[in-house]
């Protein structure tokens, strides 16, 4: 499916969220630097976890009013508070204010208007997209985000530590534009039926309440969708160290590191510094090779693409801590990569085939919680780290990322045997 024949929410997306996404990976791959520094690396880990507990909430609720009230008011407003939130972000960092604790304020108003972004965003491409071409438009999206990454790290690691201010602002003024482009140049993909249905049940709070716990509770019923969610958590717990104890490690290992010599001057580079590097590595390696892994993977059982998927992450939760060689730490992530690409488009997809119509955007905001409960988690790694080391947390790292493996097997095992029950 080409992007000249996208329905118009779908290009005002992809343009919009570009931009959107290039400022925030200019800031979001530092902050666990930046709390760490200001708070202390246990104390972050602890703020971080309170700051995701919000965030799941925030997701739940996200995909209950995606489809209530619609995805395009969802979108809007998402955005335009995720800018605000950067904006405040600015100003406890500005010249006449320095304050950790309303920064750490700012990001979690942030983390939350993003879990309610997400589940929209998802569903507007399961109401447009035919489900045979929605993993090529997920990949698509991936890619755009992936692009970001390739500069936005290797900018970040400049402007943050030395002009923190005008660049949250300008990133806080990119999220409210990114806002009013949806409200104002896109149109509803909620379909009148759904939404007619969903109005039925009526506006008290107290039902509306008791009506969510009751369609969670149908999900977590599901399941296939269950033992998915399960996996995810687990893998979680690898990839997103990528933003969490890989900086921390690397500017731990790392003070200046000698790469060598070229044109008779000596090139080296610094923790925070290679860590960018790190993250346009991963970033190029996404924009170069996503469409054609993914081509790659749809020759085989998408059981066995994420089963290797999580083995790929575990092998390189395994290669960070055996050396301090920066040339080592690229080779860990382009194997965390390639893991990461076998499955770029095939989640969303596999959850739009679980997903009834009417509770599309409950089902990816449930399949959200595999990254906002992981996330959740995660900073425990950090305490953790304190306790038994570096590379003993990595190697906990990978023997939760081949679990997950093993739980995706399981997964695909009940999902053919209800297709089977269904013919």
């Amino acid at each position: 499916m080409r992007i000249k024949d996208w329905d118009r929410s779908l290009k005002v997306r992809l343009f919009g969220e570009f931009f959107s996404n290039f400022s925030f990976w200019m800031v979001f791959p530092f902050l666990a630097i930046y709390f760490a520094e200001e708070f202390g690396t246990s104390m972050a880990g602890i703020l971080l976890v309170v700051s995701q507990v919000f965030s799941v909430a925030a997701n739940l609720i996200g995909g209950y009013c995606a489809d209530r009230f619609g995805r395009r008011t969802m979108l809007f407003f998402s955005a335009t508070a995720q800018g605000f939130s950067f904006i405040l972000f600015a100003f406890a960092n500005s010249p006449w204010l320095d304050s950790p604790m309303l920064s750490f304020v700012a990001f979690t108003i942030a983390g939350m208007c993003g879990s309610f972004y997400h589940p929209a965003s998802q569903a507007v491409v399961a109401d447009v997209v035919p489900e045979h071409q929605r993993s090529t438009v997920f990949s698509i999206f991936y890619t755009s985000v992936n692009i970001t990454v390739v500069v936005g790290p290797i900018i970040g690691a400049i402007l943050f530590f030395s002009y923190r201010f005008p660049l949250l602002l300008v990133s806080g003024i990119v999220f409210c534009i990114l806002g009013l482009a949806l409200r104002f140049l896109t149109e509803e993909t909620l379909s009148e039926e759904t939404r007619l249905k969903l109005a039925s049940d009526g506006n008290d709070w107290k039902k509306v309440v008791v009506n969510q716990v009751k369609t969670y509770g149908l999900i977590v019923k599901d399941k296939v969708f269950f033992l998915f969610i399960i996996a995810g958590i687990l893998l979680g717990q690898t990839y997103m160290q990528l933003d969490m104890l890989i900086p921390v490690y690397m500017k731990e290992v790392i003070d200046v590191q000698v790469l060598g010599t070229l044109f008779n001057r000596e090139w080296s580079v610094t923790g925070a510094g290679s860590f960018g590097i790190l993250l346009s590595e991963n970033g190029l390696l996404v924009v170069i090779f996503t469409v054609f892994v993914t081509r790659w993977m749809m020759k085989y059982q998408e059981k066995w693409v994420f089963f290797y998927s999580s083995m790929l992450y575990a092998v390189a939760m395994l290669i960070f801590p055996l050396t301090q060689n920066f040339w080592v730490f690229l080779i860990a992530m382009a194997v965390f990569t390639l893991g990461e690409l076998m499955t770029v488009g095939l989640q969303e997809s596999f959850v739009s085939k679980l997903a009834p119509e009417d509770m599309r955007g409950q089902y990816f905001a449930a399949a959200s919680l595999r990254y906002t409960i992981g996330r959740t988690i995660a900073p425990l790694v950090f305490p953790l780290a304190a306790w038994i080391g570096f590379s003993w947390t990595f190697v906990i790292l990978a023997a939760l990322a081949a679990l997950s493996g093993f739980i995706y097997l399981l997964t695909f095992k009940e999902f053919y045997k209800r297709q089977k029950e269904m013919v």
